[in-house]
């Protein structure tokens, strides 16, 4: 076991393939910081490329997950330092938002394991992960929208619905309501409720069950999965395009044996298939 003793986000390498990423500032319910978001893009690229970890588990320290912006303030994000306000604002925005994609990228999936609040940002990166549970003490909201600003942060309106369904997306996002780990899982945002001791417990067994199947097979499964929630985007931009009825596109894909990811030397080849119809 090896850790890596960042100040805002502890990287725990373990011996059996999986890695937890523990955001760490307790005192702030880990709110996000342009030195934490950067610290987690940082631990993400490096697992990215590592073969020996199979799994990643994201949690909080303390007794939160992740509270969203640090109302007190962001900070600087890299590269920002001599920018003008809104250049500033906007490279902000790109730092935060792009942790969703980075998350997706990475071969490995991310179990999130949320303990106490997730709310704003902090909701998003639950989102983001490809499996979710919480202990019992987890709340959950999408939190911008009580102060003011849009609900839709860091990918929010876009993974929400997939996830939960447009209705209770719509009425969580416009009421910025809190809600418990039992609507949660009524809702199917989390799949796993465990009482609060046996939260990370019920983490590592759920990755000892990934861990079961071949890393190939795991890494291609989160691959299409994501892949898959974006076909619908995908034929709704292309059909007025063409001035076709939406149902008039059909998508598929398919790729060969070797999955190319960054830094494992593999290469990829996809085929993608648009049979367009119109009648």
């Amino acid at each position: 076991m090896s850790n890596n003793q960042n100040t805002e986000v502890l990287v725990e390498k373990r011996d059996d393939g999986i890695t937890f990423l523990h955001l760490n500032r307790p005192t702030r319910l880990n709110a996000m910081t342009s030195d934490l978001v950067e610290q987690l893009h940082q631990s993400l690229e490096t697992i990215g490329k590592d073969a020996t970890c199979r799994v990643v588990i994201l949690t909080g320290s303390g007794k939160g997950f992740c509270a969203g912006l640090d109302l007190n303030g962001y900070g600087t994000p890299p590269g920002g330092a001599n920018l003008g306000k809104v250049q500033h604002a906007f490279l902000t925005q790109k730092h935060i938002s792009s942790l969703i994609s980075h998350m997706r990228s990475i071969p490995q999936p991310i179990i999130a394991a949320v303990n106490g609040a997730a709310a704003g940002g902090g909701l998003a990166l639950v989102l983001g992960s490809d499996v979710r549970i919480a202990a019992r003490s987890a709340k959950f909201n999408v939190a911008f929208i009580r102060v003011g600003y849009s609900a839709c942060d860091i990918g929010t309106s876009w993974l929400l619905p997939r996830i939960v369904g447009v209705a209770r997306a719509q009425e969580l996002m416009l009421t910025g309501r809190v809600f418990d780990c039992d609507e949660a899982h009524r809702i199917g945002l989390i799949t796993h409720v465990y009482d609060d001791s046996l939260l990370i417990e019920g983490a590592v067994a759920k990755a000892n069950e990934i861990l079961g199947n071949s890393p190939f097979a795991v890494s291609l499964t989160k691959e299409a999965m994501w892949t898959a929630l974006e076909i619908p985007s995908m034929q709704a931009a292309i059909a007025p395009l063409l001035q076709v009825q939406v149902d008039a596109v059909s998508i598929k894909a398919t790729t060969t044996e070797k999955m190319g990811f960054a830094g494992r030397e593999e290469g990829l080849m996809a085929q993608a298939t648009v049979l367009l119809q119109q009648s």
